[in-house]
């Protein structure tokens, strides 16, 4: 019988081995709730040395991919936020106006910024709301991705060591404040699509960072939180972070009594004050719609909690 490569004889029934690659992406994915596509994709092309922009809502585990696989390559992950006040030289660095009154310019008085730090280091550099960053520090950032070197002006020439990669985020296009992304800088990324996960894992995610072991508490959170991705009054719902902090906000009030305990607690009241507190803040109210997010909020209680909307009944804890 003929054998294969690892020298298992084709046939025989044993498993393949393990490659390397798949072997460290499993323990990548030690770190990382669901996402195995995804995380496959990235893994692949940063691998390849192929720097990616990410489109997708907030709180869709995008950066905490990226962190998982700095943390196993055993390389800096340096995070940006896009904004207005993101400018070449808060990107590149700058020289310190103290020393070069005393000393004058010289390499040794300049401030690195977080571009020349994660090439200098052999990080990822990963911008947040890409769109929202100003044009000529894009344009900046796209010709340190083409050369993998930047020059600075009194400082000379710094070339990125192999590891270092440029990762973005984005909002959809559809995202109130923000601005498009042009050709020219597309054509420099690898682009992934990364939407909400399915309800099974925003649940591993909830018990995970919460560590509540109370899956009805959980449900409710999730299912709560999910809901206001599709409301009609809305045009921005919740991310899972919103589905944590009602767990963890619930789980503290339970500890205060003052929905009653045991048999006697209400559990849905508490759960409402504790959506009202971790979701009200995070969703967004159609410009057209005349409801405020508490009344909305209290739409999604009622449809969640009780068959006829307004009629309260008290559940007592699992």
């Amino acid at each position: 019988m003929a054998a294969s490569p690892e020298g298992a004889p084709r046939g025989s029934g044993a498993p393949a081995p393990r490659s390397g690659a798949a072997a460290r992406r499993d323990d990548i994915a030690r770190d990382v709730v669901g996402r195995r596509r995804e995380l496959d994709l990235v893994l692949a092309a940063v691998t390849a040395g192929r720097d990616i922009l990410l489109e997708g809502p907030p709180g869709t585990s995008k950066s905490t991919m990226l962190r998982a696989i700095t943390a196993n390559w055993g390389v800096p992950f340096v995070l940006v936020e896009g904004n207005a006040e993101l400018t070449p030289a808060r990107l590149v660095g700058h020289h310190n106006p103290a020393r070069v009154l005393k000393e004058d310019y010289s390499a040794a008085n300049f401030v690195p910024g977080p571009l020349v730090e994660a090439m200098r280091a052999g990080g990822f550099l990963y911008i947040e709301e890409l769109n929202r960053a100003p044009e000529d520090t894009l344009n900046v950032l796209l010709g340190a991705m083409a050369e993998r070197a930047v020059e600075v002006p009194r400082v000379g020439g710094i070339r990125a060591l192999p590891t270092f990669r440029v990762l973005a985020s984005m909002n959809p296009f559809d995202d109130i404040g923000t601005a498009r992304i042009s050709d020219s800088v597309y054509d420099r990324w690898c682009r992934l699509a990364v939407g909400y996960q399915d309800e099974a894992e925003e649940r591993a995610i909830v018990a995970v960072r919460t560590g509540s072991a109370d899956d009805r508490l959980i449900a409710d959170g999730v299912s709560l939180t999910r809901a206001t991705r599709g409301h009609p009054e809305l045009r921005r719902g919740s991310s899972v972070r919103g589905a944590i902090d009602l767990v963890a906000i619930a789980r503290e009030l339970a500890e205060l009594d003052s929905y009653g305990s045991g048999a006697e607690l209400d559990r849905p009241r508490m759960v409402l004050d504790a959506a009202m507190l971790a979701l009200s803040g995070r969703i967004g109210v159609d410009e057209a719609s005349e409801l405020t997010p508490e009344q909305v909020i209290t739409q999604i209680w009622e449809d969640h909690f009780f068959s006829r909307p307004g009629v309260r009944r008290r559940v007592p804890i699992g």
